[in-house]
């Protein structure tokens, strides 16, 4: 008993020094992000001697940070909804079509995770191009091309575990195709949907390689204006850090109210 106890105390320790390892680069982002540029290369693990609020008030107006975070979060919100979507519908028919079309069809779309974006990454862009696509509709419907796939292997997995008499039921009561998937099969998918909103979130927020081929200037996301940004005040890292301070805060906020739904889906995902 008093070995176990040992044993869990010197986890818990690696566990808190792994975590102080784990904040460390947190830690120095925002401390020098309060300070001069003196202040900062004197002591860059100090706390700031006095704070300087005006890095933050630089690095906002230089970053357009009004105008990449909508872009962002425009071209973020429309992604995931039109990739739930349209992979859950994609799911749901697949998996209650059993035929050897339906089972060629999901095969392609498990390959397709497999084909990375640079081997394909040119002939897109010229073929776009061409349509005239190379703006924020158009990364929107490839980001839906990139991210179906693993939506639709997820979806299809789900739905193996919903029963089809839900389906004849809602027949039974005059329902349509699309109304028994909406209104009750639909519902019964929030933990998976919950999955892959989460996961293309993640990729989608934080890309750059995408948008920096298709984007303007006025359309830059807040990645892209990172980058630029970065490239602007190489040599002023109180402002680079600043300016990096504010382009985590909303990521920051949407974890703190998405943390719920998160352990909820993977609880209800793990429980079905």
């Amino acid at each position: 008993m008093k070995r176990k106890k040992g044993n869990l105390f010197w986890l818990q320790i690696v566990g808190l020094l792994l975590g102080l390892l784990w904040l460390s680069p947190f830690y120095l982002m925002v401390v020098n992000a309060f300070k001069s540029k003196r202040d900062m290369f004197a002591d860059v693990l100090g706390i700031p001697s006095e704070l300087v609020f005006d890095n933050f008030v630089q690095a906002f107006i230089d970053l357009r940070f009004v105008q990449s975070f909508f872009n962002s979060l425009l071209i973020t919100v429309i992604s995931i909804a039109v990739i739930v979507f349209f992979s859950s519908m994609a799911g749901y028919a697949l998996s209650r079509n059993k035929s050897k079309t339906s089972g060629v069809i999901l095969l392609v779309f498990v390959a397709a995770m497999l084909i990375p974006f640079q081997a394909v990454m040119i002939p897109l862009i010229s073929l776009f191009g061409q349509v005239d696509m190379l703006n924020r509709f158009g990364l929107i419907f490839m980001y839906l091309g990139f991210g179906s796939s693993l939506a639709i292997f997820l979806y299809h997995g789900a739905m193996t575990g919903i029963s089809k008499s839900l389906d004849e039921a809602a027949t039974i009561d005059g329902a349509t195709k699309f109304q028994t998937f909406w209104h009750v099969i639909f519902p019964l998918l929030k933990p998976i949907s919950v999955t892959v909103g989460i996961l293309n979130v993640i990729w989608i927020w934080n890309d750059f390689l995408l948008p920096s081929l298709i984007l303007s200037d006025a359309e830059s996301t807040i990645p892209l204006r990172m980058f630029m940004f970065f490239g602007q005040y190489t040599r002023q890292w109180h402002l680079a850090l600043a300016g990096l301070t504010i382009a985590i805060i909303p990521v920051i906020i949407f974890y703190f109210f998405a943390q719920k739904q998160i352990i909820k889906g993977v609880s209800e995902g793990a429980v079905k």
